[in-house]
């Protein structure tokens, strides 16, 4: 049997379609017409993935992320209408790992959600490394966990895989193209300000004092990247 994806939109063609379109690729498919509905049955039965719209009665879509991302860390594809650019913003900053925007391609879609549950099996079966301690960090690559003085920090899966990414090139500055490319796996149609919202997401979780940080830097005009000075073991 294929994963299994929650599909939470109040449209009833538009969810239908999906649905589908989806079933039709092999995944098995569960539907919630509203906020409350969805919710709870993302914590009941817990999908592979989510598709969330953001525009939901009962609880908008930036309410059922925010609880959501309280319990836990199933990636979460947001449904944003093309012309609101602080929805997409938002809902990167609540925890989302991707967006598409409506109206949108099956094609598209279906390329973002299994690059997303491809991610997400390159966790589960990579048991070959260990944990790394980084300062006060404990980066566990087996659990794909990050803890500070023995508290586990709730990063995303999108979170973790960047804080991975950069401490796979420590010491060496990265653009934003290259983690769109590298860390999102695959030939993203957002702008660079993902990057940006999803590194200030990280550094509020990781770091002591966000605004002046000490685990992730910026090089104006290049990207980011963790210090050589940082201790490693």
């Amino acid at each position: 049997m294929g994963e299994r994806i929650l599909i939470i939109e109040d449209e009833a063609p538009i969810r239908e379609i999906i649905a589908y379109q989806l079933e039709k690729n092999g995944f098995q498919i569960m539907e919630a017409a509203d906020g409350r509905e969805g919710l709870t049955k993302a914590l009941e039965h817990k999908p592979d993935l989510i598709i969330l719209d953001l525009m939901l009665p009962e609880l908008d879509g930036f309410e059922v992320l925010k609880l959501l991302r309280q319990r836990q860390d199933i990636p979460v594809v947001i449904l944003t209408a093309r012309d609101e650019e602080m929805d997409k913003v938002l809902g990167l900053e609540l925890g989302a790992d991707d967006y598409v925007t409506k109206p949108f391609s099956n094609r598209e879609l279906l390329a973002r959600i299994r690059a997303n549950l491809r991610r997400l099996r390159r966790q589960m079966e990579d048991t070959s490394k260990d944990t790394i301690i980084l300062g006060d960090l404990s980066i566990d690559l087996n659990l794909y966990q990050v803890k500070k003085h023995d508290h586990i920090l709730p990063l995303t899966p999108r979170e973790f895989d960047l804080l991975h990414y950069l401490l796979d090139h420590r010491g060496q500055v990265i653009s934003r193209e290259q983690l769109l490319n590298q860390v999102w796996g695959y030939d993203f149609l957002g702008d660079v300000r993902t990057v940006d919202v999803t590194v200030r997401r990280l550094r509020e979780k990781i770091e002591d004092h966000p605004g002046d940080p000490r685990y992730i830097l910026t090089k104006r005009g290049a990207g980011y990247y963790i210090p050589h000075v940082l201790e490693l073991r």
